[in-house]
């Protein structure tokens, strides 16, 4: 995380692996996925700052979400039910708005509200 200079905000980065990097189709697939996702404006769907490249490095730039990471979450055991469900409507509410303006999604992720 680091705030960015231009848009004086913080953000998440996420260095794209090398595969990805150098494997021009798998680039172009993260760079169309990139830009649909930064198309959409929802509580639920972290907003899309770029799609940077520096060093050899590709980077997805996206609104910094405070909370625990997945791997935090599940690292604390099961979700219990009564936490389970809002996670799961916030997820399907999400996709619903996504699908209802055009994308498809392979991956998804809960978000905590906002």
């Amino acid at each position: 995380m680091r705030a960015i200079p231009r848009w004086d905000r913080d953000a998440t980065i996420k260095i794209l692996p090398e595969a990805f990097a150098h494997g021009s189709e798998r680039l172009a697939r993260c760079q169309r996925e990139a830009k649909t996702l930064a198309s959409l404006n929802h509580p639920h769907i972290a907003a899309i700052y770029g799609f940077e490249k520096s060093a050899g490095m590709h980077a997805l730039v996206m609104e910094l979400v405070e909370g625990d990471d997945r791997s935090q979450r599940i690292a604390r055991g099961a979700i219990p039910i009564d936490e389970a469900l809002p996670i799961a409507r916030q997820i399907a509410d999400a996709l619903e708005a996504a699908h209802e303006q055009g994308g498809r999604y392979r991956r998804a992720a809960a978000m905590p509200s906002r």
